[in-house]
């Protein structure tokens, strides 16, 4: 895999132009980034709304790209979803 973008959970190819898009081009990038930030600033550069879901891969990276040690659970986009957050008392890197 040549791309450094994909080795962060959940990225593919196509979320790794995504990222390219916002200037994030190695995952030192994502640090200090804010995932509602991200999601909202990618929505107008395609000029419409994204699927929240993006916001959900958005969280999952930061965190990647933040913490040294990860849980498990945490390195899953579907665990960063605003319900299981809340459920689950996880403070998510950004809302």
């Amino acid at each position: 895999m040549s791309d450094p973008l994909q080795v962060i959970p959940g990225i593919g190819p196509s979320m790794a132009q995504d990222l390219r898009d916002l200037g994030i081009f190695k995952v030192s990038d994502l640090i200090g980034q804010e995932p509602t930030v991200m999601y909202k600033r990618l929505c107008q550069f395609h000029s419409m709304q994204l699927d929240r879901c993006v916001l959900y891969v958005f969280r999952c990276a930061v965190y990647f790209a933040t913490e040294k040690d990860h849980d498990e659970e945490l390195l899953k986009w579907w665990n960063w979803q605003d319900k299981f957050l809340s459920d689950n008392g996880v403070n998510s890197v950004s809302s």
